[in-house]
């Protein structure tokens, strides 16, 4: 399944509650604690991260956790989110692929600062349901696709930059040659115990650093 979106469009859900929540969570877990790229912070203040959580768990949608989604799947932490995309040093000019849309929360964090986001997740269901609610809001940027992530959209690469929110036991090859030459990607790696590392793609080579410690669930 593949999809597009329209033009952003305000939250029909939002509140002068959700609003101050949002910013208090900006100031205190993302600029509070070193990320302090101006598109990142911007849009971390703009996209409503309640209209991505369950109804059940909404009074804790701007709390400093990830939250379970179903199927298995969180939606990530507000900071590791802002963390990762700052990592990709985004310019609004990318193409991005997204590996594991999850909630599509991270996928509309990645529409904000990029050109474009092409996203793929394994469960038909959220999918779907990330879709929706992006359609909502109004994401004109954003693709969709059903599939096994740790392939990639091979047919679309290469790619700008790269951000998988799931982890694999190891970078997978296919990924890394979907990224373009001067291309970064951001992955957590490892099973028990996981490293976020940031891979680039330079004179054909690639190198990969460490970032700090994380804990994600498995790529399946």
């Amino acid at each position: 399944m593949i999809g597009r979106r329209r033009a952003k469009n305000p939250d029909p859900g939002e509140s002068a509650g959700t609003g101050l929540a949002r910013k208090r969570m900006v100031e205190a877990q993302i600029a509070g604690r070193g990320v302090d790229d101006p598109r990142v912070l911007a849009a971390m203040s703009k996209v409503p991260r309640h209209r991505f959580v369950p109804e059940h768990l909404l009074k804790h949608a701007y709390d400093d956790e990830p939250l379970p989604i179903g199927h298995g799947q969180t939606i990530s932490q507000p900071y590791i989110v802002a963390y990762m995309t700052e990592a990709l040093a985004l310019t609004q000019t990318e193409r991005v692929l997204e590996i594991g849309t999850g909630s599509g929360y991270q996928s509309a964090v990645l529409a904000e600062v990029a050109k474009e986001v092409l996203t793929v997740e394994i469960v038909p269901a959220l999918s779907e349901a990330a879709d929706r609610i992006l359609g909502e809001l109004g994401y004109a940027n954003i693709r969709f696709r059903v599939g096994n992530g740790a392939e990639g959209w091979p047919e679309e690469a290469p790619f700008d930059a790269i951000m998988v929110t799931a982890a694999p036991a190891a970078v997978p090859q296919a990924l890394k040659a979907q990224l373009g030459e001067g291309g970064r990607m951001v992955i957590p790696v490892g099973t028990d115990f996981q490293d976020l590392v940031l891979v680039r793609r330079a004179g054909g080579r690639f190198t990969e650093e460490r970032l700090l410690g994380v804990r994600f669930v498995p790529l399946v």
